[in-house]
């Protein structure tokens, strides 16, 4: 059920100078950030918000895509606008991938979502060789040819998150890493196993909107922008093993981390 606007929102100010349907969406904003408006909350239909405010239909509208845009509510449509759920997942980085995970058989992204109390899922997933572009070459000590691994990982059956993960040939052709399924732990437990202890990992993150494919791939909504890290994992010789690039649903996650004070 919608939230009725008597109570959550105030009323317009005809001596500001602030145009009108900005004044509405501060307030539906404000409504949000003090929780009158929760996570997954209707909001109230356009006709109310007309009849609220006394303005156009199309001055509602406007108001409403402002915080599509900034992320804060989602359009379904034929159902209404709806306050969008904050990030269900923490990432802590110090602990995502600590050894006891794999030797558990559980991969960061299980865990992850074990933590959240969601059902984690892969698909889309496609592995093969193939020529690696100039910058995944450079980290890895320039090979010419590469095992690559794309997979889509989903909660609850919802997309949060697209990675390829690209190792050296030598590493990884002709054992489980070059299987869809590289066994329990993945593919970090097999490179242990392989005799590739790791030894550290550097991450560089940015964020950024989507591509046209990653929205459509990750099923972002307006305004929604994404998380772009690229990771390289090294084993204890100083060999880089493994790049992954990952892009993630920036609603999705809280990245979390644990920095020494020494």
């Amino acid at each position: 059920m919608a939230a009725s606007p008597s109570g959550a929102l105030g009323a317009l100010d005809p001596t500001s100078d602030r145009a009108v349907f900005r004044q509405i969406a501060d307030q539906i904003r404000e409504a949000i950030d003090k929780g009158r408006f929760k996570e997954g909350d209707k909001l109230p239909s356009e006709a109310e918000l007309v009849e609220h405010y006394g303005v156009s239909r199309m001055t509602v509208r406007n108001s409403l895509s402002i915080l599509q845009t900034e992320g804060l509510v989602v359009s379904e449509h034929g159902r209404g606008v709806y306050v969008r759920p904050r990030p269900p997942v923490r990432r802590l980085a110090s602990d995502r991938f600590a050894r006891r995970h794999r030797e558990q058989g559980k991969s960061a992204f299980i865990v992850e979502a074990e933590a959240a109390g969601s059902k984690s899922e892969v698909d889309s997933l496609e592995v093969g060789e193939e020529r690696p572009s100039q910058d995944i070459a450079a980290r890895l000590g320039s090979p010419r040819r590469v095992l690559a691994r794309r997979r889509r990982y989903l909660l609850d059956g919802r997309p949060v998150e697209f990675a390829t993960s690209y190792l050296p040939l030598d590493l990884a052709r002709n054992t489980p890493i070059a299987q869809p399924n590289p066994g329990p732990g993945g593919i970090y437990a097999r490179l242990e196993e392989l005799g590739h202890r790791l030894d550290h990992f550097d991450e560089e993150i940015k964020a950024r909107m989507p591509t046209p494919q990653e929205v459509r791939t990750l099923r972002l909504a307006s305004g929604v922008p994404v998380i772009h890290l690229i990771r390289t994992a090294y084993d204890t010789e100083g060999r880089a093993v493994e790049v992954c690039d990952t892009v993630m649903a920036a609603d999705a996650y809280v990245l979390a981390y644990r920095l020494p004070a020494n």
